[in-house]
């Protein structure tokens, strides 16, 4: 078997095993539109993704769009904020005592239970799907960068305050290099939790979205639209984590 093909061949497989299986139970269950029917209202739906024919009737392309706008939006926020404190918990204990008990308490509660509070502060449903993004996608940069300033050896803190160095050498020659990979695992982690999040929060605050667009189609009973678009959110995240993937090798330090 050629070698290029070779690895294709379980990938494909397991395609093709999905939509066997999808088909049977398409068949037992009327009401769940099969593979065949759903592709034809897929290439009805992508042959204009941009169309507009109204504030809440927009194409398919623009509804990924904006959540994507969300999600760049709230995750630059985390990211900007997350990642330096990450350092600095794991850099100073005074910090890491300090945060210790604020982060056990915060970190398990449901993403949606923020949103309540987004739409009471910021009173519109945009920014409170953000902020709803930025709460739930803080916490893997914190805690993976702390965990990886941890696990610096202490020789190589010990000979930078032999050489007297200025926070900034450490950072810079100590810290970034050695926590660049355990920072890169948060922000994977952190992009997977602002995606996942995004369609949930858009299901409630409304606008236009890849989330509402799931529950308008539902409201309309069209179920095809809602399978394109379970496809749409994986197929978007996985785009997603393999941009980072390749980021994490682009800069990854030996």
């Amino acid at each position: 078997m050629n070698k290029f093909l070779k690895p294709l061949l379980p990938p494909l497989l397991g395609l093709l095993l999905f939509v066997g299986v999808w088909a049977l139970v398409a068949q037992s269950s009327p009401q769940l539109p099969g593979p065949l029917k759903t592709w034809a209202s897929a290439a009805q739906l992508f042959s204009d993704p941009f169309y507009r024919k109204g504030p809440n009737d927009q194409g398919i392309g623009w509804n990924i769009l904006a959540s994507l706008q969300r999600v760049a939006i709230g995750f630059g926020m985390a990211a900007a904020i997350g990642i330096p404190l990450g350092f600095m918990i794991g850099r100073f204990k005074f910090l890491d005592d300090l945060s210790a008990p604020i982060i056990s308490l915060l970190r398990p509660v449901s993403p949606l239970a923020w949103l309540p509070i987004g739409l009471l502060v910021f009173k519109a449903a945009n920014p409170a799907a953000i902020w709803v993004i930025f709460i739930s996608a803080i916490w893997p940069m914190i805690i993976n960068t702390a965990v990886g300033v941890n696990r610096i050896p202490a020789d190589y803190m010990n000979v930078a305050k032999v050489l007297n160095l200025s926070e900034w050498k450490i950072f810079t020659k100590i810290l970034f290099p050695a926590v660049l990979p355990y920072m890169m695992t948060g922000i994977r982690l952190s992009m997977g939790v602002a995606w996942l999040v995004i369609v949930a929060a858009e299901m409630l605050t409304g606008g236009v979205g890849i989330g509402f667009w799931v529950w308008d189609e539902w409201n309309n009973l069209n179920v095809e639209h809602i399978i394109i678009a379970i496809f749409i959110v994986g197929i978007v995240g996985l785009l997603l984590e393999q941009v980072l993937v390749l980021l994490a090798k682009r800069f990854s330090y030996e």
